[in-house]
């Protein structure tokens, strides 16, 4: 999947809320909005306002840098209201590996929790670009900078998040790194033109029902005592 350069943030679905909600809010978010004032995590001179994502996620969001604050009553709410499908983590970063994304001047930064003001734990996101997704300890809120929700969408790891910060994700990189790591030095050493010869027939026999057949015989060439 190839997405246009420094372009994700223009499809971001979010608006400001209006001065008279409508449809209202409940009492327990009226009440937040009107107590609740946050600071931008990366510039403490901004303060964050309130919006609306995805038609139904109350998010706080900087106009000026095109940040988002989900907080995390309201993104656990949200999530439990939303399909629930299991991801191939390594597909997904496979695809990630694909994606070019400019992320914003502001993720080189780490930020500090607009609500507790310490500093929050960063996830890596390795597009070809890589950013950061940062978060405010395990059951805190996350601050995403600009575009960043878009790409996550597009992964389908909007509604994960929190796997980005596991075990299993960093081991699952890991993994796809080594493959990287074999593919390159399949091509250093056969050359490209055959290498992609080799992962083009790897694939096939991957997806062929008796595509074991196909490996046991090449690996019964290599066997042979004339090698």
């Amino acid at each position: 999947m190839w997405l246009p350069s420094g372009k994700l943030h223009l499809l971001l679905p979010l608006r400001t809320l209006p001065p008279v909600p409508n449809p209202p809010f409940s009492p327990s978010v009226e009440r937040r909005r009107l107590t609740i004032a946050v600071q931008c995590p990366k510039d403490k001179n901004i303060t964050l306002i309130d919006g609306i994502l995805d038609d139904t996620l109350l998010v706080k969001y900087s106009p000026e840098t095109g940040g988002i604050w989900l907080p995390r009553e309201e993104y656990n709410a949200w999530v439990a209201t939303q399909p629930t499908y299991e991801l191939d983590l390594l597909a997904v970063v496979q695809l990630m590996h694909q994606i070019d994304f400019q992320p914003a001047p502001e993720d080189v930064q780490a930020g500090l929790c607009p609500e507790t003001g310490r500093l929050m734990v960063r996830a890596r996101v390795n597009t070809r670009r890589p950013f950061y997704v940062e978060r405010s300890g395990p059951d805190g809120g996350i601050w995403l900078d600009r575009g960043e929700w878009e790409v996550l969408s597009m992964l389908g790891l909007h509604l994960q998040i929190d796997s980005l910060f596991s075990g299993e994700w960093q081991a699952v990189f890991r993994e796809f790194q080594q493959l990287e790591r074999q593919r390159q030095a399949t091509i250093d050493k056969l050359g490209e033109e055959l290498a992609l010869q080799v992962f083009a027939l790897g694939d096939a026999l991957r997806a062929h029902p008796n595509g074991d057949f196909g490996v046991a015989y090449l690996m019964q060439q290599f066997d042979r005592s004339d090698y």
